[in-house]
């Protein structure tokens, strides 16, 4: 750079740029380039100020952890050190299930015995081969720690109206039992040193087509239950700390749960927020319906709780198809006709990003992926709904892969740390799509998203200075801002 003059020194950002991208770039450092005339500006808003982020992350699923204990010691923690150490993806915002889902090796419930309502016989045994030593690892690995997000898929089938651990509702007479199991969990993974941050009611509670686990409410249910059962139960038991999210399942149908559960300072008061998943659609972030959860909430958390590359079967060590608009969703076969549209074949990386920009953009805090960890099949998923996770590894051969999702999720969690608060911007490139946070420690993390195959030039301005930089084709950038004392 040479020695820069007084004024040359007041207009010249210093920023250090990360790119992944499809010509083989994996959070590659590069250097900023000389400015070529006529670019477009991405100017910085900083005085514009949005939500506080609560974290990004992945799942502890049963089917993740079995397959990360059946690696080589040293693969394991290769894994681990990649998701949460401080030269990986440093997650901070996780989830887990509570009794089985459809990625955990078989139905299992911590309350099998029938009629047991005082839940003596309660147990998470089950969660001690495989959830609970990863957890405990990726917990030794991390050194700000992260936060555990637990969801049931669905009670025990004793207490549901169809006797079986997939479809059904829970009966009103096991509502108490119930917010019991909750606080139950809550202790028994404190006894194993494990603190829960928060809870969904349930794991999509619209159903999944009766498929795998699960049980279902309407908006008023669920809302009772926490109002009456769970909240006050939580509280009784000294756990008022713990977080209750409402809803958790696909964002076309957000209006109608906010209402019903913010309806009044009564339906309200226990819920900590909502959650959310993206597979409604392929491209389309429902910036509408998340401002309006915003706006009926706006002191309550909104959480991305899951997302994956669902219906596919993973791409083995194949990295242009992750570039690819080549991935399909359940919707591409099965979405309703009036719906199709929303499920168009799509890129998954890019799937990824935009989701993850246009959430943010939208006032979501938090989002977790689903899967951290899964075989060459998808797997393992009793029920052989095979998806995509960011880690795909092979336990037979001991061979890990890396996919660019996982790239792709560090150029967010790594960057963007709890704490941060989303600040404006203006975006004067109709190709770009841009996110800009403000850490804790003052840097600015930028994150942009160029899905056009030509690179694309622009100008970064902050107050008095700028920056030219350049994006390559099809690539994810985070700018890592510097904050400077305004004399310098």
């Amino acid at each position: 750079m040479g020695m820069l003059g007084c004024s040359e020194k007041q207009r010249s950002l210093h920023v250090t740029v990360y790119e992944t991208s499809a010509n083989g770039n994996k959070l590659e450092r590069i250097t900023a380039v000389s400015s070529d005339g006529n670019t477009a500006t991405i100017k910085l808003l900083p005085d514009q100020k949005f939500q506080t982020i609560t974290g990004f992350g992945g799942s502890f699923t049963e089917a993740s952890a079995h397959l990360l204990n059946q690696l080589g010691k040293q693969n394991r923690h290769k894994i681990l050190e990649a998701y949460f150490g401080e030269d990986g993806a440093r997650y901070s915002l996780t989830r887990t299930h509570m009794n089985s889902c459809d990625f955990s090796l078989n139905n299992y419930s911590y309350a099998p015995v029938e009629g047991d309502t005082e839940l003596e016989h309660f147990s998470i045994d089950e969660d001690r081969d495989d959830i609970i030593p990863i957890i405990k690892e990726a917990m030794a690995i991390s050194k700000d720690g992260f936060k555990i997000l637990a969801s049931p898929w669905t009670a025990p089938p004793w207490m549901k109206d169809n006797n079986d651990y997939v479809g059904g509702k829970l009966l009103p007479k096991y509502y108490d039992t119930w917010a019991l199991f909750f606080s139950k969990y809550i202790d028994a993974y404190k006894n194993e040193g494990i603190d829960i941050w928060g809870l969904t009611v349930e794991n999509e509670p619209l159903g999944n087509g009766n498929n795998w686990e699960s049980m279902h409410y309407s908006p008023e249910e669920m809302t009772q239950f926490v109002q009456n059962h769970l909240g006050p139960k939580l509280e009784a038991d000294g756990k008022a700390e713990v977080k209750i999210l409402g809803y958790d399942q696909n964002r076309e149908h957000l209006k109608e749960w906010v209402d019903e559960m913010y309806k009044n300072e009564a339906t309200s008061k226990y819920y900590d927020g909502t959650a959310v998943h993206w597979y409604a659609s392929t491209y389309e972030v429902f910036p509408d319906a998340l401002q309006y959860a915003h706006k009926k909430a706006p002191d309550k958390y909104l959480i991305q709780s899951e997302a994956c590359v669902d219906a596919e079967v993973p791409k083995w060590q194949d990295d242009s198809w992750y570039w690819s608009k080549e991935a399909t969703d359940w919707g591409w076969d099965w979405a309703p006709e009036e719906d199709k549209h929303l499920h168009p074949k799509y890129v998954p990386v890019y799937r990824y990003a935009r989701d993850i920009i246009g959430c943010l953009n939208n006032w979501v805090d938090g989002w977790i992926d689903w899967n951290m960890v899964l075989n060459k099949q998808g797997g393992p998923n009793w029920f052989k709904n095979w998806c995509v996770a960011s880690v795909i590894v092979d336990p037979k051969t001991d061979e890990v892969y890396f996919t660019p999702l996982y790239h792709t999720l560090v150029h967010f969690s790594r960057y963007i740390r709890p704490g941060a608060i989303r600040i404006g911007f203006e975006n004067r490139d109709d190709v770009l799509q841009v996110t800009a946070v403000e850490n804790l420690d003052g840097s600015v993390a930028v994150v942009i998203l160029n899905q056009e195959a030509e690179p694309r030039n622009f100008s970064l301005v902050l107050g008095e200075r700028s920056t030219a930089v350049q994006i390559s084709g099809q690539a994810i950038q985070t700018i890592m801002v510097e904050t400077i004392p305004e004399n310098s």
